[in-house]
C-alpha cells in the first residue's frame, strides 16, 4: 500500500464457484509478462500443473477465455492473456485500488495497534 507497510489483499467472489484474487491475478500478470504458462509458474514457484489448472478454471468462469495457449513448434509454444483477461485484470486492480484508498486510515490505525514484539517477528 502506498505510504504504508500494511498489505491489503482482496478476493472477489463472483458466485458460488467463481472468484478472482491475488494469486490468480499474479498468475495472469506473470503469463502476460513471460508469454508462457510454464515460465509464469516457475517465476511464482508454482508447479506447471497448478498453473494450468488455475488457467483452465479461469477460462471456464468467463464468457471468453482469459488465456490462450499456443502449441509448440519451431518457435515453441506460449500463452497470451486475452483482451478478456486484460479486462478482468483492469477491473480487479481498480477494485483493489478503490478498496485500499477507502481502507487506508483503518489499516493505518490497525498498524498502530501492533506491539513492538510482533514487529520484530
Amino acid at each position: 500500500m502506498n505510504g504504508s507497510s500494511g498489505i491489503f489483499r482482496i478476493r472477489v467472489v463472483l458466485d458460488s464457484v467463481s472468484s478472482i484474487g491475488p494469486g490468480k491475478v499474479a498468475l495472469l500478470e506473470a503469463i502476460d509478462c513471460t508469454g508462457s504458462i510454464s515460465a509464469a509458474a516457475r517465476s511464482m514457484n508454482m508447479s506447471y500443473r497448478r498453473a494450468w489448472n488455475l488457467v483452465s478454471t479461469m477460462n471456464s468462469y468467463f464468457h471468453q477465455p482469459v488465456v490462450r495457449s499456443h502449441s509448440g513448434g519451431r518457435g515453441g509454444g506460449g500463452a497470451t492473456v486475452t483482451a478478456m483477461g486484460q479486462t478482468i485484470l483492469d477491473h480487479y486492480r481498480t477494485i483493489e485500488h478503490k478498496a485500499q484508498t477507502s481502507a487506508r486510515d483503518d489499516i493505518h490505525a490497525l498498524e498502530k495497534l501492533i506491539t513492538a514484539k510482533s514487529k520484530l517477528d
